[in-house]
């Protein structure tokens, strides 16, 4: 029988609306919204499709007959990651937004311990928090990109180990700082969302979610990863089909996140050079992506 929708749900304190960005996802969403569908909060599960074209729409369409919760926008284009986000968010109303990759299996009290973290965090510090968690893959190894420091592209220049975002986890504590989470999960207050004015739309894939959290922290807010909260990323499953446009998207991104945050303070010479390192670098990664993905 069908789940009827939680009434009111803006007044809610609790309530989740869940957003999920789909792009050729068949493999991984049913088992993504099934896990949605049963965790703690959720008041709202909006899946956003980016151009698929399988059979990913057919197993959200399922999930929607069964569940009301459960709603889906098709795009019939692609207009990238936070542009979609933003539609999910804002065709919902729950007090607190989660932004989840359908290649994410969260538990069923994924959220509610997040939710729990922020409030500690709301009640000590009088401050919003953008929270990730712990991301690991199926076979238990830890994705770097859950934790990670701000790109300094004038260091890269120097040292190519300043290429390296990803931070260690540091077990000491259940709630570590850091500069960035990860897109492919996010949860935070919609006040404070709605207070960024979202996602920035001009990124297409990659970056946005370091632009969040950057834009979070310059306002005030706590963005940290929750190193007691564990969640499977099944990473790359969507990117593997079209690893040469995810690479020239992923490039352009950086470069964008350099002309806005950082540009201004160097000079004309470190600029070009900062621009010209990071598009010498993409044939090489996407190659690298290529024969990747040729084999998986």
């Amino acid at each position: 029988m069908p789940t009827a929708p939680l009434p009111h749900v803006a007044a809610i304190p609790t309530a989740v609306a869940a957003v999920v960005v789909t792009h050729r996802s068949v493999e991984t969403i049913d088992a993504c919204l099934s896990r949605l569908r049963r965790a703690e909060g959720v008041a709202e599960i909006r899946v956003i499709d980016n151009a698929s074209d399988d059979d990913t729409l057919d197993v959200v369409q399922r999930h929607a007959l069964a569940d009301a919760r459960v709603r889906f926008i098709a795009n019939p284009d692609n207009p990238g990651f936070g542009i979609a986000c933003n539609q999910g968010a804002a065709d919902s109303a729950a007090p607190w937004l989660a932004f989840v990759n359908p290649d994410c299996l969260i538990e069923p009290d994924t959220f509610a311990r997040l939710r729990a973290h922020a409030d500690a965090i709301a009640r000590a510090e009088r401050a919003d928090a953008l929270l990730g968690a712990d991301l690991v893959d199926e076979a238990g190894v830890r994705d770097g990109a859950a934790r990670r420091r701000d790109p300094d592209f004038a260091a890269m220049l120097r040292r190519p180990s300043a290429r390296k975002l990803d931070l260690p986890m540091d077990a000491r504590q259940s709630l570590q700082p850091v500069d960035a989470v990860s897109g492919a999960l996010m949860v935070l207050p919609r006040r404070l969302f709605d207070a960024l004015d979202g996602f920035d739309p001009g990124y297409r894939l990659h970056a946005e979610d370091l632009d969040l959290c950057r834009r979070a922290r310059a306002a005030g807010a706590r963005v940290a990863v929750a190193n007691d909260v564990r969640v499977v990323h099944v990473r790359g499953v969507s990117s593997r089909s079209r690893p040469w446009f995810v690479e020239w998207h992923k490039h352009r991104g950086l470069a964008r996140y350099f002309l806005k945050f950082e540009a201004a303070g160097r000079s004309v010479p470190v600029r070009a050079a900062v621009l010209g390192m990071i598009w010498a670098r993409f044939p090489f990664a996407a190659t690298a992506a290529a024969l990747r993905a040729r084999g998986d």
